[in-house]
């Protein structure tokens, strides 16, 4: 059987992630505020989930987006050695670095210039501590 979906230096690695939350409401608060952006809430019976932007109609083979969630449940629990995610701080990440402290967050890393643009790492409002920022300018 063939493989349809190759991966290749052209495919997208990741194709989505989830930052657990201890408390759904304020975690969405946060990030809606640091990103200007609306999340979307899904409740399950064990899980309650807000997801970040998207749009179904639009698939990430064909588009290269990808998206994530903040998950509250049982079995997945804040962590300060969890798995790194950069999200998306454009157009410049100083402007969402100045919401990260009043948003209920702590800058660890301050904007730092690498070869694709400038990173950062905030612990956000639910003491996740690898959280990336990343931005061009």
């Amino acid at each position: 059987m063939a493989l349809l979906n190759k991966i290749d230096e052209t495919t997208n690695v990741v194709t989505w992630f989830e930052i657990p939350v201890a408390k759904i409401d304020r975690a969405q608060k946060f990030y809606e505020t640091i990103l200007d952006i609306k999340m979307v809430r899904h409740v399950e019976e064990q899980e309650q989930a807000a997801f970040f932007p998207y749009n179904p109609q639009v698939i990430q083979a064909t588009s290269g987006r990808i998206t994530g969630v903040l998950v509250q449940s049982a079995s997945n629990k804040p962590s300060s050695n969890g798995t790194m995610v950069y999200l998306n701080a454009s157009p410049t990440l100083q402007c969402v670095l100045d919401k990260v402290e009043h948003a209920g967050g702590k800058v660890v890393l301050p904007k730092t210039s690498i070869p694709a643009g400038f990173i950062a790492i905030i612990i956000d409002s639910e003491g996740n501590s690898r959280v990336g920022l990343h931005a061009e300018e």
